[in-house]
C-alpha cells in the first residue's frame, strides 16, 4: 500500500469526517461516565473484563454493519439516496438531542434500560456494547460512511481506521472511567456533548442534501 495514496486530500478528509461523526455518536467520554456509574460496586478486574468484552462485541457489530449493511438494504429495495436522506435525518435528530442534552435513547440508555442494567452483573453486551457504543446512530453512520466511499479502497480504509481509533479511545476511557467521571462531572460532559452535537448536525444536514440531490427529485443527480 502506497502511503502517498493514504495521505491524499480526499482520503484524509474522509477519515476526518468519519472520525468526527463516529466520535460524536459513540461518545467515548459519555460512555465512560455511564460505565463508571453502572459498575460503581464492581471490583477493578471485573470492570476491565466488561470494558474489553463490550468494546470487542461493539467492534464486531459495527464492522459487520459497515460491510454488510448496504447489501442488506439493497436486497430490501432501499436506494442509496433513501439511505443517505433517512440516515441524515436520524443523525440530525440525535445531534439535536446532544445539543439540548436530551436523553431519548438514541445515543444513550433509556431510564428503563438503565434500571435493567443495574440489576445485571455483566453489562458488557447490554447496555455497553449496544446501545451505548453500537447504537442506532453509530450503526447508521458506518453504513452511510461506507456507502459514501463508493468502492474507493483508500477511503474505505480511512473510514475503518477512524472507527477503530474511536473504539480504541472508548476502551481507554472506559478503563479510566472513574477518573473521567470525577474530572468532568455532569456540566463538563454536557458541554462536550453540545459541541459534538453541533458538528454532527452539520454532517447530518450534508448527508440529507446529498441524498436529496441523488434522488433526482430536483432534476439533478
Amino acid at each position: 500500500m502506497d502511503l502517498a495514496n493514504f495521505l491524499e486530500p480526499a482520503v484524509v478528509e474522509a477519515g476526518i469526517i468519519a472520525f468526527a461523526s463516529l466520535f460524536a455518536l459513540i461518545d467515548p467520554v459519555g460512555n465512560a461516565v455511564m460505565f463508571a456509574s453502572l459498575t460503581a460496586n464492581d471490583d477493578a478486574k471485573h470492570r476491565r473484563v466488561m470494558a474489553f468484552k463490550g468494546v470487542f462485541i461493539a467492534t464486531i457489530l459495527l464492522l459487520a454493519f459497515m460491510f454488510l449493511g448496504q447489501g442488506i438494504l439493497t436486497r430490501l429495495g432501499i436506494s442509496l439516496a433513501a439511505l443517505r436522506t433517512s440516515g441524515g435525518i436520524l443523525l440530525l435528530i440525535l445531534a439535536i438531542d446532544m445539543v439540548f442534552a436530551i436523553h431519548s435513547g438514541g445515543t444513550s440508555t433509556t431510564d428503563e434500560e438503565e434500571k435493567e442494567a443495574r440489576k445485571s452483573e455483566d453489562i458488557s453486551v447490554f447496555p455497553l456494547a449496544t446501545p451505548l457504543i453500537a447504537g442506532a446512530g453509530a450503526i447508521s453512520a458506518v453504513i452511510l460512511l461506507h456507502t459514501n466511499a463508493q468502492g474507493n479502497v483508500m477511503v474505505e480504509l480511512a473510514t475503518v481506521t477512524a472507527l477503530l481509533l474511536v473504539l480504541l479511545i472508548t476502551l481507554i476511557l472506559l478503563l479510566l472511567s472513574t477518573q473521567v467521571q470525577r474530572l468532568l462531572g455532569a456540566t463538563g460532559l454536557n458541554v462536550i456533548n453540545r459541541i459534538l452535537g453541533v458538528i454532527l448536525s452539520a454532517l447530518a444536514v450534508q448527508f440529507i442534501f446529498d441524498g436529496l440531490l441523488q434522488s433526482g427529485l430536483f432534476g439533478v443527480k
